[in-house]
């Protein structure tokens, strides 16, 4: 829960971080990768442009890339509009380990889905598990070329990343899945959330499935982190967990993370980590007002519901989906995002944003929010007369 205003903040940080902005060469006309714009604020640096999709499908799209306080931007967003007739393609990547699988994806994902998609046209068709295996397969075999390349790379090289995909058409939307990135869609203002992290640790379905699959697997979880590393457990690449496993098994033996002993009762039946995706279909009716999708940055500090409150209040107040993104990626900022915060807003044109009446404050939150700050400012005061 953020402790002070999002205004108060803001404040504070316009005081004391000196802010510039950067323009760069834009991009080619049908790829976007949020790189057009960039705003720095010492270690904070917030990536937007606004999309050249406005047409597609109807649909009016904004992306934001926001790196907190991590040393690397990891992140990438991707919107294209060519190649899927009568659908337009949105990604967020959310990299760990550096940024090289990221980097391949970026082109290389939606590149084999336009051959498996055969140009768009398998998506229109109606037999979804058609679609759903055409899907999983494209993720299976750009995994596998994924891990074929950073081997050739040489170099020890441990990045992995998630990946959550859109194909949004006039009618229906594909998710394919895998990671702890989220889509939710906003219907008439309910929130419809589509997808399910991918985590070793938690007790919910999905979580448990996880954390029994890696066990069957040989794998093991020490504080929620496969292996005590990492903590997810779907991605790309990852190559320790999949075609290096035994190698990272010496590896820890040397840094003294487990014994020999340890070791050699461990058996490997499959990959610990894997690109599997869950693939689902969603009806857009009238009543689907927008899609946002975004990297967990944004959903660990901000809930599903909060999320799309703030969206549809943006876009009442102002109609641009661009700012919206942009606002919405300062708010993660204003809650102390510990993470990379990646955003796509795909408004789909059904929604008559001005003449719709603004949502009031919740004000029993507001009021909570007025009190702690009160609290930690009094504890202040009460600690500064102590050391005085």
């Amino acid at each position: 829960m953020a402790l002070l205003s999002q205004q108060l903040q803001r404040f504070l940080l316009t005081k004391f971080m000196d802010c510039h902005s950067f323009k760069s060469t834009p991009n080619r006309s049908n790829v976007v990768t949020v790189k057009a714009r960039i705003r720095t604020c010492s270690a904070i640096a917030i990536d937007t442009q606004s999309s050249p999709l406005a047409d597609v499908a109807g649909i009016r799209w904004g992306s934001t890339s926001l790196q907190g306080p991590r040393e690397e931007m990891e992140d990438d967003v991707v919107l294209r509009s060519d190649g899927l007739d009568g659908f337009s393609f949105a990604a967020v990547l959310d990299g760990h380990g550096g940024s090289s699988s990221v980097n391949f994806l970026r082109d290389e994902l939606y590149k084999e889905f336009c051959t498996a998609l055969q140009g768009g046209l398998l998506l229109t068709e109606k037999h979804f598990n058609a679609i759903r295996e055409a899907i999983q397969e494209v993720f299976q075999k750009v995994d596998q070329k994924l891990l074929t390349w950073l081997e050739l790379n040489g170099e020890e090289d441990e990045s992995g990343s998630t990946a959550t995909v859109i194909f949004i058409g006039n009618d229906k939307m594909f998710v394919s899945h895998v990671g702890d990135s989220c889509v939710v869609l906003s219907r008439s203002g309910e929130v419809e959330v589509l997808t399910n992290p991918h985590r070793p640790y938690g007790s919910n379905k999905v979580s448990l499935q996880e954390i029994r699959r890696i066990r069957e697997a040989g794998g093991w979880i020490v504080n929620g982190r496969i292996c005590g590393d990492i903590a997810v457990s779907r991605a790309f690449g990852d190559q320790r967990f999949k075609t290096k496993k035994n190698e990272m098994l010496t590896k820890g033996v040397e840094e003294g993370r487990w014994s020999e002993k340890f070791v050699s009762r461990v058996q490997f039946s499959g990959d610990l980590v894997t690109a599997s995706p869950d693939v689902f279909q969603v009806a857009l009716g009238t009543d689907a007002e927008f899609v946002l999708l975004a990297s967990d940055g944004l959903w660990d500090y901000i809930n599903s519901s909060e999320a799309v409150a703030f969206v549809r209040n943006q876009l009442r107040q102002h109609g641009d989906v661009q700012l919206a993104s942009e606002k919405l990626a300062e708010a993660a900022l204003d809650r102390r995002t510990q993470d990379n915060v990646s955003i796509v807003i795909a408004d789909l044109g059904r929604t008559d944003w001005r003449n719709l009446p603004l949502q009031e404050q919740n004000l029993v939150y507001e009021l909570g929010q007025a009190l702690a700050t009160i609290g930690i400012v009094s504890l202040g005061v009460w600690m500064t007369t102590l050391l005085s």
